[in-house]
């Protein structure tokens, strides 16, 4: 007899999609025409890594820019480690994918006789575009300081209104479905079916069946203690993939933003880079300009240089955060320009119309992920990975800001025009098990998730954040084993929960960052090490690479 446990419960789709931000929408908007396509959301959809970006979308808009422009600043700031073609295939469709965002109803920020027009922004579309560091002109379209909440509430409103995307919230996938097949040459090969996903409000695990199933989960931000991100990026994409048997890349370059504002409540909140953009100068407690020191672009220089520079003055001053100023701006201008950012500031008692912000770096984007081809494609057949959690090729050694929203955009657009064709073909229906709970226990022992969460986010901060070294990597090597092992052990045994996947899951990719960093013998873009300080030559264009035994 089939154990209450084991009842299966059956949800089919052609398409699903595990990720409800701007990489996983824009792909369900342009399936949509052509299937049914299910979208999962671990919270409520809006609580995704896009509402909270602030900065914008780069692409070559401006009349002084080109497309060549934007490629070199890309390979610059990626450091010897991006795919050529990966750079040019993006910056190559920029354009179209700010059109099609302009298509559907996002309000981006339009240049203004008030705001006055700069020389090097002019552009047919009439949008404002600013500067961020890395990038050598004015490239990044934006909707004033909060544009992935433009573009993502945008997103949803379209998808809310399509009747072949369903929008699943609060489920939480747990592990990605496969199946064998044979090829067209007769060979055993493996594809995704689905995933097994957990039902937050039910408590309950379904099977979710798709034809082709999309990663579009973000990041893996939330290993380390401090970061920009909200509490659901947690590499569960990543870790799933890697489950599943697919090569991970580049884990080591995770990139720290250089200015979240410094306040004990001001959790995970963000200062705009374009607050740099626009003159904004990183400044000592004593009033010094730093950055010079350090690069000759200054406050423009790329996010990994700018963020090691404040954690170099950090630790020789031993203090606690640095300063971020604008306030020789007019009021009218920084309100105009930075609303979301100046009001928030406000609300924890700083003036930046008037004084300097205390600010610090955090963990704010993985560049690595899953190995995807120019098709979003991973190497498991009929999974395919967009955004975030996916590694293109496209950021190498270090994410140029901006460069991030157009890749969800460009490659979700890939993904969709990859599958479509596929949609008519036949497919065998392979039976799946039911999620089998039956030798499991309700725990009563939160405190043990919450002890090994704390533990593993404090040491990956300690030992492998902006500065790292071979003996702190070798302890948390060391930490994490013994901790996985600790966490196999308690998800065995007990019912699974949502906090007890995103444990598991960042376990699993702390272990692949702390492997990905010992294995690169060098400092490169994200990844500075003081027993290797310089680039090794022989290392350049060769990615780290982790593949399941």
């Amino acid at each position: 007899m089939t154990s209450p446990r084991q009842i299966k419960h059956e949800i089919d789709h052609d398409v699903l999609i595990i990720g409800s931000g701007a990489a996983g929408l824009t792909l369900a908007l342009k399936l949509a025409s052509y299937c049914r396509v299910a979208v999962l959301s671990k919270v409520e959809i809006e609580q995704g890594s896009t509402y909270y970006a602030q900065g914008g979308i780069s692409a070559v808009l401006a009349e002084c820019d080109s497309v060549e422009s934007h490629i070199e600043d890309t390979l610059d700031a990626g450091a010897g480690l991006c795919d050529p073609e990966a750079v040019r295939f993006t910056v190559e469709n920029g354009r179209s994918a700010v059109e099609w965002l302009l298509d559907i109803g996002v309000e981006f920020s339009q240049q203004t006789e008030a705001q006055g027009v700069e020389e090097d922004s002019t552009n047919d579309l009439g949008l404002h575009l600013t500067r961020e560091g890395g990038h050598s002109h004015r490239r990044v379209a934006h909707a004033h300081d909060s544009t992935g909440k433009a573009i993502e509430t945008t997103l949803i409103d379209q998808a809310r209104a399509n009747t072949q995307i369903s929008l699943y919230e609060g489920h939480v996938a747990i592990d990605l479905i496969t199946a064998s097949k044979n090829d067209a040459n007769g060979e055993v090969t493996k594809q995704c079916i689905g995933a097994y996903v957990l039902d937050r409000e039910t408590r309950q695990v379904e099977v979710f069946r798709a034809r082709f199933v999309i990663l579009a989960s973000g990041g893996a931000s939330k290993v380390y203690l401090y970061t920009s991100n909200p509490d659901i990026s947690t590499g569960d994409g990543i870790a799933m993939a890697w489950r599943a048997g697919c090569r991970i890349s580049n884990m080591e370059f995770m990139q720290f933003h250089p200015t979240c504002l410094y306040h004990p409540q001001a959790k995970s909140f963000l200062v705009t880079e374009a607050v740099r953009g626009e003159g904004g100068k990183l400044l000592l407690p004593d009033g010094e300009q730093f950055m010079p020191r350090f690069d000759e672009r200054a406050e423009l220089a790329p996010r990994d240089i700018v963020a090691r520079a404040i954690d170099h003055e950090m630790k020789r001053l031993g203090i606690d955060n640095i300063y971020l100023d604008i306030s020789d701006k007019s009021a009218e201008f920084i309100q105009q320009h930075f609303p979301t950012v100046h009001a928030r500031c406000l609300e924890f008692g700083f003036d930046m119309t008037k004084e300097p912000l205390p600010v610090v770096p955090a963990a704010h984007y993985t560049s690595g992920g899953v190995v995807t081809d120019l098709r979003a494609r991973t190497d498991l057949d009929g999974l395919y990975a967009v955004g975030e959690v996916a590694c293109t090729g496209l950021h190498g050694a270090n994410r140029m800001a901006s460069n991030s929203l157009l890749e969800c955009i460009v490659f979700a657009k890939a993904a969709a025009e990859d599958i479509i064709p596929r949609l008519k073909g036949k497919t065998e229906v392979t039976p799946i098990d039911p999620w089998d709970a039956s030798q499991v226990t309700d725990s009563d022992e939160q405190v043990v998730v919450n002890h090994n969460w704390d533990e593993l986010r404090r040491f990956m901060w300690d030992y492998v954040g902006i500065v790292r070294t071979t003996k702190r990597l070798q302890r948390a090597k060391h930490r994490v084993e013994l901790l996985k092992k600790e966490i196999h052990e308690y998800y065995a045994n007990f019912t699974v929960t949502s906090d007890l996947v995103e444990l598991r899951n960042l376990v699993l990719v702390a272990e692949l960052i702390i492997q990905s960093a010992i294995s690169r013998k060098e400092s490169r873009g994200l990844h500075f090490t003081r027993d290797f300080p310089q680039p090794d030559p022989s290392l350049e264009g060769k990615s780290t690479v982790l593949k399941v035994d």
